[in-house]
């Protein structure tokens, strides 16, 4: 997948109700950096495969217990500059966040990476 075409993959998102696959919920321990926890649900479309090959992560906020799935709308991208993938961030229906609360929510993780937030206009 092109830099072009990862862009507009994300940006085609944006907006847009999804059914999210979690394969970490709150609480579970990142696989790879033992003692990283998730304070937050981090999940994936099904099917939908991004940059690195593999389908395409999300962030949910607004779910404050660990969920199996759920659909949620798209609220914002995390564009990594350092990095073959883009994130998405996602909320339940009705629930905004502003650029710098979905900062805050995914620096857990981000804060490894040269990542911005384009949130929702």
């Amino acid at each position: 997948m092109t830099f072009d075409e990862r862009k507009a993959q994300v940006r085609s998102y944006l907006g847009k109700t999804v059914r999210i696959e979690m394969d970490r919920p709150i609480g579970t321990e990142h696989p790879k950096h033992p003692g990283l926890l998730y304070p937050i649900n981090y999940g994936y479309i099904p099917g939908v495969y991004g940059g690195d090959g593999e389908e395409l992560d999300v962030y949910l906020l607004g779910v404050d217990q660990p969920v199996a799935e759920y659909t949620a709308r798209i609220i914002g991208i995390v564009h990594r500059h350092n990095d073959v993938e883009d994130k998405l961030v996602a909320a339940p229906l009705g629930m905004d966040y502003t650029k710098e609360q979905m900062e805050a929510a995914i620096h857990f993780q981000e804060s490894y990476y040269d990542s911005e937030v384009e949130p929702l206009a």
